[in-house]
């Protein structure tokens, strides 16, 4: 049942072509209408429990009503400097700037995005396999996990852009065919995050809701949303709505904390003017039962480097 809807005046590209109404097996429709709905989500928020993890009771709790979890001493300050070290080489290597999963600050040649780290760095890598970060989002997902997506984001300071409010599960449902809200994603700061430098703001309790966004997809989206998404963000009456349920948080810390954030959760941060940088590992962890299917746009689905449609091998150490 649809909760609130506001009408919108952006329409779709007649050219596109692209499904024009929801297939039957999709839970969670968005971009095919002219009003913005917010509809209650059909999925549980945390799918282990207690036992199954390194997690309390009271942390699944709080998970479940507000969205995140954040830590600040999950990572040693040697593995800290040795991402920090491996962030640093990447970003002054100019032939990474050239490479497909590098995406470039608009007006400069400043690096904002690297995807797919997990696969081109060893170092990464091993902070992928990390056993306290995947104990977590096995816990919280209550299956052996994959990583659908690894990035880096560097925001330096001065000119580090902002990423507008969105929630990655309508990007990952809509254009990647993934079934069900059953992702985490893990933000880790290797510089310190404060209030000044554009930290992850998080709506917290959102993820309880749905916003299914107007603005027929364009064909490849992903080139032009990584740099500044216009589609598949909600409008100003619904995120309104949304701050004045549950209020903005942001979750700050210094280098080597770590916040787990839900799939669905509507987050974004500020642009950072101030000379800190601020500079992340995010990686979105999603359950082995839910790897995705033909995009519910109709479209062709994006990249294995965007979304990972291929392996879906277990990240972590094996089970005991």
């Amino acid at each position: 049942m649809a909760m609130t809807s506001t009408p919108t005046t952006m329409g779709a590209d007649a050219r596109t072509p692209q499904l024009s109404r929801p297939r039957p097996d999709d839970r969670y429709p968005s971009r095919f209408g002219s009003e913005v709905l917010i509809t209650r989500r059909l999925d549980p928020v945390v799918w282990g429990s207690a036992s199954d993890g390194p997690l309390s009771e009271m942390e699944l709790n709080f998970y479940t009503d507000n969205g995140y979890l954040h830590f600040d001493d999950l990572l040693t300050p040697e593995e800290v400097d040795t991402c920090l070290q491996e962030l640093q080489r990447l970003r002054t290597d100019e032939t990474i700037k050239h490479a497909e999963e590098a995406v470039i600050e608009p007006g400069s040649r400043e690096l904002r995005s690297l995807f797919a780290v997990h696969r081109s760095s060893a170092v990464l890598k091993r902070l992928a396999n990390h056993p306290k970060l995947v104990a977590i989002a096995r816990q919280l997902l209550g299956s052996e996990v994959y990583i659908h997506q690894s990035r880096i984001n560097y925001k330096g300071g001065f000119r580090g852009k902002e990423f507008y409010w969105h929630s990655d599960f309508e990007t990952w449902h809509v254009e990647d065919g993934i079934p069900a809200m059953r992702m985490v994603s893990c933000s880790i700061a290797l510089t310190a995050n404060t209030p000044y430098n554009g930290p992850l703001m998080i709506i917290p309790g959102s993820h309880q809701r749905y916003v299914s966004c107007v603005g027929a997809t364009p064909e490849n989206h992903y080139k032009a949303s990584l740099k500044q998404q216009d589609i598949g963000v909600p409008d100003d009456v619904s995120l309104s709505q949304l701050v004045q349920d549950f209020g903005i948080t942001a979750p700050t810390g210094l280098a080597g904390s770590v916040t787990f954030f839900e799939c669905n959760v509507m987050h974004g941060s500020n642009s950072n003017i101030t000379p800190l940088p601020r500079s992340n590992v995010f990686l979105v962890f999603n359950s082995v039962d839910n790897t995705p299917v033909a995009p519910f746009c109709g479209l062709p689905p994006r990249p294995p480097f965007i979304a990972e449609r291929e392996d879906f091998t277990p990240v972590g150490p094996a089970r005991a």
